[in-house]
Order: structure tokens, then sequence, then C-alpha cells
């Protein structure tokens, strides 16, 4: 189990540095946001690359920064009795989850989606848009965030099962958003 909680460790620590891209990517978006708003209504300049380089940075926070939101168990859950579950059960009904959906789910989304990135750099695609910009970086977010998603779901795997052996310890509890 030790080679398994050092390869956890290791996309735990990749999964933040893709986090920390995905805070500045924030900043870049909320920049370039209001940047182009000023001009558009300044002084009447719009650019069709601007705006398409907000949706790149929206696609690039979410698929970065998911991963990371895993692994700090702040993904959003459906809880009708997890929470009444002890902390056993919890891990348990963690390790069945990542096993029986959420592995086979991300995994087939990062198969659908490597064709499509794929086909996009290498014949070049370009928006269809004047000043658009080169497609395929949007389309990298898609299997590179399903990939760190991938990986941190065996992190999490890997983590519970320690947990579940008694080698880790694993906080379970979940608190429901407030209303």
């Amino acid at each position: 189990m030790g080679p398994l909680l050092l390869f956890s460790r290791s996309v735990d620590r990749l999964n933040a540095g893709f986090a920390v891209i995905a805070e500045y990517m924030v900043l870049a978006a909320v920049l370039i946001s209001g940047g182009n708003a000023l001009l558009r209504y300044m002084l009447s300049i719009s650019s069709n690359g601007a705006i398409e380089i907000q949706w790149y940075l929206l696609a690039g926070i979410v698929l970065l920064g998911a991963s990371y939101t895993l692994r700090m168990n702040e993904h959003v859950r459906v809880d009708v009795l997890y929470g009444l579950l002890s902390p056993r059960s919890k891990l348990v009904v963690d390790i069945i989850g990542f096993l029986v959906l959420f592995l086979p789910v991300i995994g087939y989304f990062f198969y659908l989606c490597w064709p499509f990135f794929w086909r996009s750099f290498t014949t070049g695609e370009v928006s269809m848009n004047a000043g658009g910009l080169p497609l395929w970086p949007a389309k990298a977010a898609l299997p590179l965030g399903f990939g760190l998603l991938f990986l941190q779901g065996v992190s999490e795997l890997i983590k519970r099962v320690a947990a579940l052996r008694g080698l880790i310890t694993l906080e379970t509890k979940y608190e429901k958003p407030l209303q």
C-alpha cells in the first residue's frame, strides 16, 4: 500500500499545482472581461478574440479546478443518506462510488474527448469568427481536465482503501451546503 499512497500524494500535489493555474485563470478572465467591457463601451472597440479567450479561460478554470475540488471534498454530492452513515460506512460507499460510477464515467469522458481535441490540434482548427483564435487550446482543456479528474479519483480511492484498512486517517465528515 506504501507505493500507492506515494502515488496518491504525487497526484494530490500535481492537482494542487493545476489548481493554482486555475486560480490565475480566474484573475486573467476577470481582467480580460473588464478590459473588453471598458474598451467596448468607452471606445467602441471590440475583439472576438478577447471574447473567445474568456470562454477558454472559463473552460480551464472549471476543468483544471475540478480535480482539486474533489481532493478537498468540496464537490457536489447527493446527500440523502450519506450524512447518517458511520465514518466506516462512508468509506465503503465512497469506494463503491469511485469504482462503479466515478472512474468508469470519467474514463469514458476522457476517451470521448481525446479524439475531439486531437482532430482540432492536427488540423489547426480555428474559430470561424473574424479575429477568432485557434480552437485546440480550449479543446485541450477537456482531456486534460478529465485526465486530472480521473487521476484524482484514483488517488481518492487509494486513500479510502488505506483509511478502511486503518493505515491513514481520513476526514469523512461532510456538511451539506447552507440553503
